[in-house]
């Protein structure tokens, strides 16, 4: 079975700067400072931030599901500007799915805004189908909004 859930977050903030802190590994420095209550602990096992590179994400103590999930970046697209990573150990793939993809993909609104779409595919057996409905957005949802809000405050001051 094959399946995918998205949403989408508006953050006043221009694309491109949106995106200089997703596509690097700053993205993993602002989630270790501003919402360990939710993704615990991002550490980098391997790489600089481009394809190829490996964080494990411990999970805060009481966030309902698996406690940990490592994943790998297999794509980062500047023109698009498009991350894609799998989830290779903990995570969903604990619960029984083949395969589950991750994409971020920041969207230009105009000149002072932009969306960031998060995505979520996956695939898991037929037979363990009520499973798929434990996959959700919230932590992408909460991470893009936190991350909006650190953003747009850091533009206010500087101007």
């Amino acid at each position: 079975m094959h399946g995918h859930l998205s949403q989408d977050t508006l953050i006043k903030v221009p694309a491109a700067v949106v995106w200089d802190v997703y596509r690097t590994l700053e993205l993993a420095r602002l989630l270790n400072e501003l919402l360990q209550d939710v993704f615990g602990k991002i550490e980098v096992v391997q790489g600089d931030g481009g394809v190829g590179t490996i964080l494990n994400i411990t999970f805060a103590p009481g966030i309902p599901g698996p406690t940990y999930l490592s994943e790998i970046f297999t794509k980062i697209d500047d023109e698009m500007r498009v991350k894609e990573s799998e989830n290779i150990e903990g995570g969903y793939k604990d619960l029984g799915f083949e395969r589950c993809r991750f994409r971020l993909h920041i969207i230009e609104k105009d000149a002072e805004s932009c969306i960031v779409r998060s995505t979520i595919e996956y695939e898991i057996d037929d037979k363990l189908k009520e499973i798929a409905s434990q996959v959700n957005t919230k932590p992408q949802k909460i991470m893009n909004g936190c991350i909006g809000k650190y953003l747009e405050e850091k533009m206010r001051s500087s101007n």
